[in-house]
């Protein structure tokens, strides 16, 4: 077949997408104040306990199907443990583990935590700690919880903002580009925008996802120079009347609100960002759009087109940038970086 265009002509030639990831499956939080981090999540928020087991508590909120996607996990300081996302088969669980340790970044099986089964864990390049798994215990709501809805797995408990699901999180890096080519060509996300200065010099931020949600993670410049730091945890609402409603209730109870209510112009989220009590920053979140197109044409803005950050609403804050979690401060040295594998 001839074709005229050069630009369809590349595209065909494209290497074939990787589809062995599903979504994200469970974020680990780690906070120094378990008991009022618990109280964040269960009561302002609404979420569910679903276990706990030694210093860790589990979490859903009430349109989740896994049966737990958040852990909160005590510890000496606040900050993301392991991240794990869903496989979409046995098989490609096996594949990206094999893929994973040619790379050199595999740490090794896991037994698997509540809730899934056996995992392969291993570490970004920026030292983040992720693990990938396929079996996973379906949701059962007990009768006093069971929704009318058959097709819902929860009835809305009714309780604090109500947050739905588990959406995304985003993760400082030294070197956004090392990350993103890691998720890219380890994982198979899809890259959805980014953030280039300098003419296109230095990459700021990029935002990918291995699915059409618009992105379900996302690595930022870490401009204190730290490894394996949380920018931030993501919880779905369904429309922009419950992150107004999500201000009201943690004014109300006393939880710092950093920045918003208001509207991203990249991912066209709109959004309400807050510190739980353990100093990890969590973001209320809606709206934004999603890619079905299997040709998206990742979009990037510069200096000029970024602005602050915000289609409308407040500017986004200093701490935006300078704070993650665990907090480096004013001459503290940053941890050293893990090994590159020879895949970049």
């Amino acid at each position: 077949m001839y074709v005229s265009d050069p630009a369809v002509v590349c595209l065909s030639m494209a290497p074939e997408p990787l589809h062995d990831i599903a979504h994200l499956g469970s974020v680990e939080l780690l906070t120094p104040r378990p008991d009022r981090s618990l109280w964040y999540f269960r009561d302002v928020l609404g979420m569910t306990v679903a276990h706990e087991a030694g210093d860790s508590a589990y979490l859903r909120g009430y349109g989740d199907y896994a049966v737990s996607t958040l852990k909160l996990t005590a510890a000496r300081t606040a900050g993301v443990g392991c991240i794990a996302w869903r496989a979409t088969s046995p098989e490609a669980l096996e594949r990206r583990a094999r893929a994973i340790e040619a790379a050199e970044l595999g740490i090794g099986w896991t037994n698997g935590d509540f809730g899934r089964g056996r995992g392969y864990r291993f570490h970004d390049p920026d030292g983040h700690t992720m693990e990938i798994y396929y079996e996973e215990q379906k949701y059962r709501a007990p009768a006093e919880l069971r929704s009318s809805l058959k097709n819902q797995p929860q009835k809305y408990a009714g309780r604090g903002v109500g947050v739905r699901r588990s959406d995304h999180l985003a993760l400082l890096a030294s070197d956004v580009a090392a990350n993103r080519r890691f998720a890219a060509g380890l994982l198979g996300f899809q890259l959805r925008e980014q953030v280039m200065f300098d003419q296109g010099k230095t990459e700021l931020g990029s935002w990918m996802s291995p699915n059409a949600v618009h992105h379900q993670l996302a690595y930022v410049r870490d401009v204190k120079g730290g490894h394996g730091r949380l920018h931030h945890f993501s919880l779905w609402v369904d429309n922009r009347e419950d992150v107004l409603r999500a201000a009201d209730i943690l004014a109300e109870n006393g939880i710092f609100i950093e920045a918003g209510p208001a509207k991203h112009n990249n991912s066209q989220g709109f959004y309400l960002y807050s510190y739980e009590p353990g100093g990890n920053r969590v973001e209320i979140y809606s709206g934004s759009y999603l890619v079905m197109a299997p040709d998206w044409e990742p979009v990037t803005w510069d200096e000029r087109e970024r602005g602050s950050g915000t289609y409308w609403g407040g500017a986004l804050p200093e701490s935006f940038i300078q704070y993650g979690t665990p907090d480096i401060a004013a001459g503290d040295t940053p941890l050293d970086p893990p090994k590159l594998p020879v895949f970049f």
